[in-house]
């Protein structure tokens, strides 16, 4: 029985070698094969009925073709390329899941079509997905050959043409085989040298055009180098600025010398930098220490990762228009990443605010992976409306923090939520855990803890003691019993110890450290001195003006004060603290 695989099954060259070598070994493990690819490349398929499933890839491939028509007609990068690539993918995703269903998306149509053949045909790149994928192709080809590091260098693919040492043509990347003639403006292109010290027939250069920057850091740019280039080669005419800003960075000689050192020597004497942004690297710290370089440090180009380059490559007369096995791209973190919405969530703080957070299909966005993100706001959720199945488009914040860009495609079944009115909560509401208010008495009991020293007591073991029915209030703690907890599921004989212990402790916390932990506003950024001084009775005898006498607060924060020591619930809890001894207290009862 002979087996094999189509090409366009969206399967990666490396994996598709080993399937078919293993093919002979029979039907069986081809059907395995077939099962963990499915997982492992495809990905989970939605449970979709027919009709929805045609509703959505519908929806994702018009996308796609409005990304296209931008970038390739309009010359605009409406969205990074990791995301576009990750919408290309999960488009391929769905496809394989539902093949009856698969749609054909062909690119726009050029307002100018590609009418020059380049002499040498542009590769493109291939692009490793992480260290262990770089560790990998290091070990195989440095064995073989030397290896060159160089910054991929954010702009627009060209071919220069010299003849006879003169500059005769400039052609676009097109479709990597046919391109645009962008000769007039390279003549103008201040940075592109009209002749060279080589009059021996025609000479065909590679590279990219870039836009010119001043202490250019990558980590965090959200400049659009490639934008601003093909809006320029769009222009009919450059202006004096264009002009002056626009450089190339050649980083292929098709048919030079075979030796890359001779290559980038002859390179220089021709005024191109390429020699000083080109490194012989061995081993995966050097690739590292490169690709950290260009991505953190000044640079007067935008980069958008590392090439990979064996110095042997063959000669040009065979290059095809695809990626090549002997160079290779890694890309920097990605700036934006495309997160698949799996549920949504509507958590109510400690102060009644109720911001909701998004619970996303795992996302790789700048090395890390990303499952959660806020929604910042309950107010920018109903904006977006963000429901289970919507496509968001996720950045990070400060380099460590997702946030939410904006949705790129809703789904197009609307999910109904049991959304909670935030007019139902505030600072001084759900002092118990009753119907409506789990979420935010929680809140309370965790913010307790912590701010007493409570170790050990995450949200999680608040919540099995309030469903253990053991929190009827906020300071039931104080008197439970070993047998109480040993009644909780997960907590043994030695964390009830510990518990009971740190129980004690708080007793002893100071007044101050007490009204932070019952939440009381502002109580945090009061100096100790305030604190050593005062008592319940003190601070409840104060009246708004006395409150706003203090450093910091304002006549909204007085007034929050004077409510919340004055509220029946704060009260009780006084009672309590009183009873049982607390330092502070002992007055509360008479206000």
């Amino acid at each position: 029985m002979e087996l094999s695989l189509p090409r366009h099954a969206g399967i990666p060259a490396a994996l598709r070698f080993h399937i078919h070598a293993h093919l002979s070994t029979g039907p069986r493990l081809w059907i395995l094969l077939l099962l963990l690819i499915s997982r492992s490349v495809f990905g989970v398929c939605p449970d979709w009925e027919a009709n929805r499933a045609q509703k959505e890839l519908d929806q994702l491939s018009a996308q796609l073709a409005r990304w296209d028509h931008a970038y390739y007609v309009e010359h605009q990068a409406l969205v990074d390329d990791g995301v576009y690539d990750q919408a290309h993918s999960r488009l391929q995703q769905w496809q394989n899941c539902f093949p009856e269903l698969a749609v054909h998306r062909a690119l726009p149509k050029q307002t100018e079509p590609y009418t020059l053949a380049h002499p040498v045909v542009q590769t493109g790149l291939n692009k490793l997905r992480d260290e262990a994928a770089v560790a990998q192709w290091l070990q195989k080809n440095s064995s073989e050959a030397e290896i060159w590091i160089q910054p991929k260098v954010d702009g627009v693919a060209v071919t220069l043409v010299y003849r006879h040492g003169r500059l005769a043509q400039m052609i676009s990347r097109g479709d990597g085989e046919h391109g645009q003639d962008w000769t007039a403006h390279a003549q103008a292109i201040a940075a592109i040298p009209r002749e060279i010290a080589d009059r021996q027939g025609e000479l065909v250069l590679q590279g990219e055009l870039y836009w010119r920057l001043s202490e250019h850091v990558q980590a965090g740019s959200r400049f659009n180098a490639r934008g601003r280039v093909s809006g320029a080669m769009a222009s009919q005419e450059l202006s004096a600025e264009q002009m002056r800003s626009l450089a190339l960075f050649v980083w292929e000689w098709p048919r030079g010398p075979v030796s890359m050192i001779e290559r980038l020597h002859r390179l220089t004497t021709w005024g191109f930098d390429t020699a000083s942004h080109s490194h012989q690297v061995r081993t995966l710290e050097e690739v590292r220490h490169w690709r950290e370089y260009w991505y953190r440090s000044p640079q007067f180009f935008a980069t958008d990762g590392i090439v990979l380059r064996r110095g042997d490559r063959p000669r040009g007369e065979i290059w095809q228009a695809q990626p090549p096995l002997w160079a290779i791209a890694w890309k920097h973190p990605a700036a934006t990443a495309l997160a698949q919405v799996i549920a949504v969530q509507f958590p109510v703080g400690r102060t009644g605010k109720v911001v909701p957070v998004i619970e996303l299909a795992p996302t790789e966005l700048g090395d890390r992976e990303i499952r959660r993100v806020s929604s910042g706001s309950f107010a920018r959720w109903q904006t977006l409306d963000i429901r289970p199945g919507d496509q968001l488009r996720i950045a990070l914040a400060g380099q460590t923090i997702p946030k939410i860009l904006d949705v790129v495609m809703p789904s197009v079944e609307r999910q109904v939520l049991v959304v909670p009115d935030p007019k139902d909560y505030g600072p001084l509401t759900c002092w118990h855990g009753v119907a409506g208010c789990e979420e935010q008495y929680l809140a309370r009991a965790q913010w307790m803890g912590e701010k007493l020293g409570l170790r050990g007591m995450g949200e999680a073991r608040w919540r099995a003691l309030q469903e253990a029915g053991l929190l009827p209030d906020l300071l039931a703690w104080m008197t439970f019993t070993q047998t109480q907890l040993l009644e909780v599921s997960g907590i043994g004989k030695v964390r009830t110890q510990k518990y009971l212990s740190n129980f004690a402790r708080a007793r002893q916390q100071p007044f101050g450290r007490w009204m932070i932990a019952l939440g009381m506003p502002a109580a945090e950024f009061l100096p100790d001195e305030f604190w050593r001084s005062e008592s319940y009775s003190t601070l409840a005898a104060r009246d708004t003006r006395d409150w706003q006498s203090l450093p910091g607060i304002g006549p909204g924060r007085a007034s929050d004060i004077s409510a919340f020591l004055r509220h029946p619930e704060v009260l009780a809890l006084c009672e309590r603290l009183q009873a049982l001894g607390v330092a502070g207290f002992t007055e509360a009862t008479a206000l």
